[in-house]
């Protein structure tokens, strides 16, 4: 029988704010494996080394980890937006050593803040244009291009002494569905996903990655049930077939695709008895207590194996053994901005543009907090273009007078800026009309750039809508770098 404290040494907790609750200290006194922290807890780079300390206190071998993607996913910098280009950006790029260097960088970052857990790498292809949730958070659809910068990314992260997770296996990127909201199905056989998806996983593997992420995603070829709770797939496939004997983390099973909550935790049970290490619990302090109380009266009633249990926790403590942060270098944010820069994919386009444009800016912020600010296209253009002028669009109904806008533009260049229009028919009419009426508008996707089929003469994709592949645009498009001096990416 395992003891409460491996149970305790199973799970990966959240909470909210910037101070730790009192009940979080004392279950870290009772041996809690993991704090996950979200953009909620960091107020500041100085805050979360407090923070950090905080938590140690309680448990010296405490895993505080974060989901540093780099690109649009941040947590320490997502009040500005991450200095570093996301994966879609780096693969486009495809220099093996500066993705490296990136990560090197990033994981110096979270170093210095005591952090020792990232979630991160994304593993994933981009393989389906309709995927609402991974597309630029990939490092592109080639399993051995994307193979090469997930072992990279790896490397370079755990350089530092902060542990990499290659997610989410065996695969999420060929579902059009987002399993925080419902639960994907992927009709794949396993010799494709194994002449596929599963590439860049063995190549994480290959590169000694700690830990691996589930994806709550249904391989119907497979197992009827979703990969974070098949022991097909974790125990046979990723153990047995792939050879992997780090951490399994599981994705939050607070989301829709699995459902655990305050009523009920049989996702924690079933993902902990098909072979996962530690799970990582709802935000909600009443669904971690249902977790942690569920878990031990399944052990006590015979229903989970306290073998299993036993077997994860020592997985996790070798973990946190390991994953002693120790910078090795010092955190270099102008690397990403040169990389973002370098990323851009320029088609027909003409820079800088003749004057302050008027700009459609459908593009998305990093934060919805910004709004038109130095984190939109919109406010970029501003910023570096005095006279600029033009409107944020947030959805179908700001489309109701947007050919109003786009008349207002007459006698000025006019920038349309979207994000992933391929998959928002919104979107798409909004840059069908703004061509109709002005053929010559620039078209800025900041997305992936599948969507640069449905713009006109002139394109820029920036990969991401990370702040420095925004701020990478916007200066091209101001006059602020060239193609030429820059490299950037041409179709």
């Amino acid at each position: 029988m395992p003891s409460r404290n491996d149970l305790d040494g199973c799970l990966l907790a959240r909470f909210d704010g910037l101070e730790p609750p009192s009940w979080l200290m004392r279950w870290l006194d009772d041996g809690l494996a993991g704090v996950l922290l979200f953009a909620g807890n960091v107020s500041s780079a100085d805050q979360v080394r407090s923070l950090v300390t905080q938590l140690r206190s309680h448990n010296p071998h405490v895993l505080i980890a974060v989901d540093e993607e780099g690109g649009i996913v941040t947590r320490l910098e997502a009040d500005r937006g991450s200095s570093y280009p996301g994966n879609a950006a780096l693969g486009a790029h495809d220099d093996i050593a500066a993705t490296r260097r990136v990560a090197l960088s990033i994981g110096a970052m979270l170093a210095e803040s005591g952090l020792n857990l990232n979630l991160a790498p994304v593993a994933d292809l981009d393989s389906n244009p309709a995927n609402p949730v991974i597309g630029v958070r990939s490092f592109g659809t080639d399993p051995r291009r994307v193979a090469a910068h997930t072992a990279a990314f790896v490397t370079g992260m755990q350089a530092s002494g902060v542990a990499a997770c290659a997610k989410h296996f065996p695969g999420h990127g060929r579902s059009s569905a987002d399993s925080h909201l419902t639960l994907p199905s992927v009709d794949a056989t396993l010799a494709e996903l194994m002449a596929t998806d599963l590439v860049p996983f063995r190549a994480a593997i290959a590169a000694d990655v700690r830990c691996v992420m589930t994806a709550h995603v249904v391989f119907p070829a497979i197992d009827d049930v979703p990969a974070t709770l098949s022991r097909r797939v974790i125990t046979r496939l990723l153990r047995d077939e792939l050879g992997f004997d780090g951490v399994v983390i599981t994705d939050a099973l607070g989301m829709a695709a699995i459902g655990d909550g305050a009523r009920t935790a049989a996702g924690a049970i079933a993902s902990m008895a098909a072979g996962a290490d530690l799970l990582c619990l709802p935000a909600d302090h009443a669904a971690q207590q249902r977790a942690r109380d569920t878990l031990a009266a399944a052990v006590r009633g015979g229903v989970l194996s306290g073998d299993r249990v036993a077997a994860a926790a020592a997985r996790v403590k070798t973990l946190a053994a390991w994953a002693q942060p120790c910078p090795i270098v010092a955190p270099d944010g102008a690397q990403g901005a040169r990389l973002a820069r370098q990323a851009l994919l320029l088609d027909g386009v003409t820079v800088p543009v003749a004057s302050a444009p008027y700009v459609l800016d459908a593009g998305g912020r990093m934060s919805s907090q910004l709004g038109d600010s130095a984190a939109s296209m919109l406010g970029l253009l501003r910023d570096r273009l005095p006279g600029t002028a033009g409107a944020l669009l947030a959805g179908p109904r700001d489309l109701a007078g947007v050919d109003g806008l786009i008349a207002t533009a007459s006698g000025r260049p006019l920038v349309v800026v979207v994000r992933d229009a391929h998959r928002h028919d919104w979107q798409r009419d909004l840059v069908r009309r703004a061509l109709a009426a002005r053929p010559d508008a620039v078209v800025v996707g900041t997305g992936t750039v599948h969507d640069r089929v449905l713009a006109g003469s002139a394109y820029v994709g920036t990969r991401g809508a990370s702040r420095v592949s925004l701020t990478a645009a916007a200066d091209l498009l101001a006059g602020r770098s060239s193609p030429r001096s820059e490299g950037h990416k041409r179709a």
